[in-house]
């Protein structure tokens, strides 16, 4: 009886956390009754709620607009305008832009072509396909990124176990395609004829984590471990997962072989989350943050694309190079001879690899005008993305005859991204038909993260408007007896540990209002606290729940959870380091992180803090 008990409580665990939760935190706002408390009661729930993720992440989101009328923190016509901010504007730009680039397959091309460029030795591999991963990561979800990469990777590893020493590179596929009638990939049924007569370059390889669940690629939430086990379940029962292969190579593969797949797994997925950071729209927590700084100190100008790429692009690769040399000693060995042995004859397997890689490549032929319009519209971004308001020059921003405040990133993202719905795909030999459809971008769109978004958005404004962000910044000032970079390195490893069970953007969302405030209690730059906190809180290597591209890779069944578990144990060190080295280095002079600004609160006292 008590275990039939037990078992029922357990299998409605969440509905009992979904309603005790509240329950247990309302005497809050009945024995405080004041607008703080209330506001305090929300943030509670909500807190807890995203990091069980007992509901969705995005109707947690939507909590505010419920709870904050009801307690009177703030109205609902106010609340309401703080779920559509620049942020979501700058999304559906950048969106754009992903979906023609996946559309259209130029991000194999780049990929393979800079794996073309490293070789095809074993480290360089790795180090090639990472690079291409971390690259494509920069403008398009990491989720995205991995799903985009890995197919390719995982038919180079498959042909690199097949090849025999004494056999030829191809003998065992001899198409040299990508594997596709096995269950982890797909192709999308039907090509398009396009005017030159080729076939559509879309690759339509995508992983499929459950047959009855949406694309990875659809919205950047965290994995459940649960839904890569029932993706395993609901296929074919005659076959095994693709890693299968890696697991039974033994009599004809050597340990070196199946160590390089874990490596090379592994780093696909790491390299995605090392990538994302680079750039303001690269990845979640970019973007919550830079809005969030937009929202609480609007004078403030320091943080625009060409400032964050100065600041992060040099963490990535230092990340990069450190992961990779890492992820090679932890799993194919110490002997870093190849760096500056010249090159001998390729092995058989080597050139297998090679054979893969070329003739994937070479089956995309010249590139398509869709292609050259999406590589154009790319570049044309980046570049109006770094030249609107440099900071050490006027930008283009300046010659409009207004305030430079008025033009964001935003602008220029929907600007170009409307242009992928006018532009036609194809001549005028056939039926017009845009670059992108409506369709095609709202598969794409993260609609989670948009409401994630926010509903912290609403968060941050109630904690303002009630007072909670000054009551907690003058909770927090015995703080500021501490170094700032001890104050720094506490927090990114909190953010960090709490990061692999949580999602990326609801770990940032929580977080935000707490450090700004705290930042104003002990009178220190609030961006030498934000800024680091935000890079970590995308250092999500432990687990394959921890994020999306981690579940992906582990779909493939090449590693497991103990060795995804030693190597981001060491990828986290390296990229804590690095931020904290960058934060007290070139960011100090980038950024005046040394100096109070003008733009934010000065309260009437607060304890000093040494840098």
């Amino acid at each position: 009886m008590l275990k039939k008990l037990g078992k029922g409580l357990w299998n409605y665990r969440a509905i009992i956390l979904i309603v005790l939760t509240p329950l247990l935190l309302l005497p809050i706002p009945i024995l405080i009754q004041t607008k703080e408390a209330g506001c305090a009661f929300v943030l509670l729930i909500m807190a807890i709620y995203w990091m069980t993720e007992v509901i969705p992440l995005s109707m947690t989101a939507m909590l505010p607009a419920i709870l904050f009328p009801i307690l009177g923190v703030m109205k609902s016509s106010m609340v309401a305008k703080e779920y559509f901010k620049d942020f979501h504007i700058l999304l559906v730009g950048v969106i754009c832009l992903a979906t023609s680039i996946e559309k259209w397959g130029l991000h194999r091309r780049i990929a393979l072509r800079l794996v073309k460029m490293v070789g095809v030795n074993p480290a360089w591999l790795m180090l090639g396909f990472m690079s291409g991963c971390a690259l494509l990561s920069m403008w398009v979800q990491n989720t995205s990124a991995v799903a985009m990469v890995m197919p390719i990777v995982d038919a180079v590893l498959q042909q690199i176990l097949k090849a025999k020493e004494s056999g030829y590179a191809g003998k065992d596929n001899p198409g040299l395609e990508l594997d596709e009638s096995d269950d982890w990939t797909e192709k999308e049924k039907g090509t398009k004829d396009i005017g030159s007569g080729k076939k559509d370059p879309e690759p339509c390889t995508r992983v499929r984590m459950n047959s009855a669940s949406k694309d990875w690629k659809e919205e950047e939430k965290t994995g459940r471990l649960e839904e890569m086990k029932s993706a395993k379940d609901t296929s074919d029962p005659n076959k095994e997962r693709k890693g299968s292969e890696c697991e039974s190579e033994g009599a004809s593969g050597s340990n070196r072989d199946r160590m390089m797949c874990k490596a090379m797994s592994i780093g696909i997925a790491y390299s995605s989350s090392i990538g994302g950071i680079t750039t303001l729209p690269g990845t979640s927590p970019n973007l919550i943050f830079s809005e969030y700084l937009q929202q609480i100190y609007p004078d403030c100008d320091s943080i625009n694309f060409g400032n964050w790429l100065l600041l992060c692009l040099p963490i990535s690769i230092i990340m990069l190079l450190l992961t990779w040399i890492w992820l090679y000693w932890l799993f194919i060995g110490s002997d870093f001879s190849f760096l500056w042995k010249c090159r001998g004859e390729a092995s058989e397997k080597e050139k297998a690899a090679k054979k893969v890689i070329d003739d994937e490549y070479n089956s995309l032929g010249p590139m398509s005008s869709q292609e050259i319009f999406t590589g154009v519209v790319f570049v044309f971004m980046v570049l109006l993305w770094l030249t609107r308001s440099p900071g050490f020059i006027p930008g283009w921003a300046s010659f409009f005859p207004h305030d430079t405040n008025y033009i964001t990133d935003a602008t220029v993202a929907l600007m170009l991204g409307l242009l992928f719905f006018i532009v036609p795909a194809y001549g005028p030999v056939r039926k017009y038909e845009a670059m992108i459809t409506w369709k095609d971008f709202e598969a794409a769109m993260p609609w989670t993260v948009a409401l994630l978004v926010g509903g912290g958005f609403a968060l941050a404004e109630g904690a303002k408007v009630s007072g909670l962000s000054l009551w907690v910044a003058e909770l927090m000032k015995p703080l500021g007896n501490l170094p700032v970079m001890v104050i720094i390195t506490v927090i990114c490893i909190i953010v960090t540990t709490l990061t692999e069970v949580t999602s990326n953007a609801a770990t940032i969302t929580i977080f935000l209002p707490i450090l700004s405030p705290l930042a104003e209690a002990i009178h220190v730059n609030p961006l030498y606290i934000l800024i680091p906190t935000t890079l970590v809180t995308s250092f999500s290597f432990l687990l394959p729940v921890s994020n999306p591209p981690n579940a992906v890779v582990f779909a493939y069944g090449h590693i497991t959870i103990m060795d995804m578990v030693k190597a981001g144990l060491g990828v986290n060190v390296i990229g804590v380091l690095s931020v904290l080295m960058a934060t007290a280095t070139w960011g100090v002079p980038l950024f005046s992180l040394t100096t109070y600004p003008d733009w934010a609160p000065t309260h009437p006292s607060f304890n000093t803090t040494a840098p």
